[in-house]
């Protein structure tokens, strides 16, 4: 059945771009199953969709745009969509995080967000939205679109061991995740390393925490409690924590002694066979 739920388009985002699809496709003169068909699924899923009651993709918005031949219309509103669907409390963060020039941050508990992989991310954020995972799944990766940028920001990233050793998914999530590390090892912009175990105690025992740098604004200092983030450009915060991630940075394992290291997690933790080297 065709669903005709009407839509107030200023309610949120995701209503707005539901109005706009079944506007445009109306004016192509299309019903939803047969724009379904053009675009590759159902004409229930663009019903859904068009009644605010499914999230769309990056990928579906880019199919309708060159079905409905909209000038890129729908993947530009995508973006504004999933960023809709992160945690009230977090958006603030995320949209500094998408116009900070350098990131540096420590993680204690698990990989940062933007080096994610899609089922590290689904297992993560399962715990806490278990009836929304798509969206949030996608709105995460959605972040990750600016180190796809002409000019990235410089990212750095330090993992304490136990990033490492904390199954999230399953072994062979945890070997699909800690294999993408290990492809940034060369990266221009983007550097990994590894706060060991052995190091003890150190400046970031009170958890994790990242610092956003601006071209033209001042840094910003951000961390987490369960449900709520904090971020500050206090001078002096700024200053104890800019220090504190130094010393993080000096007392971590290199690059390709990070590499080294997990490499031989995946191996001895996670089974890990890497193949025969190519001659």
């Amino acid at each position: 059945m065709v669903n005709i739920r009407s839509l107030d388009p200023s309610a949120s985002p995701l209503d707005y771009y539901g109005s706009e699809l079944r506007r445009l496709r109306e004016e192509a003169g299309l019903n939803q199953p047969q724009l379904g068909r053009i675009v590759y699924c159902t004409g229930s899923l663009i019903g859904q969709i068009e009644t605010a009651k499914k999230v769309p993709t990056r990928r579906f918005s880019e199919q309708l745009d060159a079905a409905l031949m909209t000038g890129g219309l729908f993947s530009r509103l995508v973006g504004l969509v999933l960023k809709s669907q992160l945690p009230t409390w977090f958006q603030q963060y995320a949209e500094m995080e998408a116009k900070a020039t350098y990131i540096s941050t420590y993680q204690s508990q698990l990989v940062y967000g933007l080096l994610q992989m899609d089922e590290y991310a689904r297992a993560v954020l399962s715990v806490e939205y278990p009836d929304r995972l798509d969206e949030m799944v996608a709105a995460r990766m959605e972040r990750q679109r600016i180190l796809e940028r002409d000019n990235p920001p410089v990212l750095c990233v330090v993992l304490d061991e136990a990033v490492l050793h904390r199954e999230i998914g399953g072994a062979e999530v945890m070997r699909n995740q800690l294999a993408h590390l290990l492809g940034f090892l060369d990266h221009p912009w983007i550097q990994v390393q590894v706060l060991p175990f052995e190091v003890g105690q150190h400046s970031a025992m009170m958890g994790s925490f990242t610092q956003l740098r601006f071209d033209d604004d001042p840094d910003v200092f951000y961390s987490e409690s369960y449900d709520s983030g904090h971020m500050t450009a206090n001078s002096q915060v700024i200053r104890e924590r800019s220090v504190g991630y130094a010393r993080l940075q000096a007392a971590g394992l290199s690059r390709e002694e990070s590499a080294v290291l997990i490499e031989s997690v995946m191996r001895e933790r996670y089974g890990y066979q890497p193949g025969p080297a190519v001659a």
